[in-house]
């Protein structure tokens, strides 16, 4: 098996993540990776906020600001868990799907190119030596979201890549059989 196969096939998603993350040069390559998602008629969806450092309390007061403002009976205790979870890895890269009109390429075919970045950034993480995990819930998908972020109202936020260096026992990675989930049609 060749080194590009294992690491998909080795890949997951890891809950701790610490310090170090990759480089800015790592990154740029990462971002290379992402880019090289289908695309078709080449509209490029896809864009990425890099978010670490101080950059983690911006986006602490993000999630917080928009969970007091849109989240009816909120708890504190839900909102703390809101505030801290940029802090879960030392990066986080926001996926940003911003639609373009094109007669043959339906907005829902655009944001599967964006997931598909997701994926590459993941898979060119882990062939780094990185890991990273993959969030959506509250912050992701909902287009109230937007104003704390700074985004335009045509854009959606897909997720949330938390980044860094996994730490400690590594999930199972369940052994799958393709048989369960291919159906064939050979004549």
């Amino acid at each position: 098996m060749n080194d590009a196969l294992k690491n998909i096939l080795e890949r997951n998603s890891h809950r701790n993540l610490v310090e170090p993350a990759p480089s800015s040069e790592e990154m740029d390559l990462i971002y290379k990776a992402a880019l090289r998602a289908p695309d078709h008629a080449w509209l490029r969806p896809s864009s990425f906020i890099e978010v670490q450092g101080q950059g983690l309390e911006r986006l602490s007061r993000a999630f917080k600001d928009f969970a007091k403002e849109e989240i009816d009976n909120l708890e504190q205790d839900k909102l703390e868990i809101y505030a801290n979870a940029p802090f879960r890895a030392p990066l986080v890269v926001i996926l940003i799907n911003t639609p373009k009109e094109h007669p043959k390429v339906p907005e829902v075919e655009q944001i599967m190119s964006t997931a598909a970045a997701g994926q590459n950034i993941l898979l060119a993480l882990s062939s780094l030596g990185y890991g990273g995990i993959w969030r959506t819930g509250t912050f992701a998908l909902n287009k109230k979201v937007n104003k704390y972020l700074g985004l335009n109202s045509d854009q959606k936020v897909l997720g949330y890549l938390y980044i860094g260096t996994p730490e400690g026992k590594q999930k199972n990675i369940p052994d799958l059989n393709p048989s369960d989930f291919v159906s064939k049609w050979n004549s």
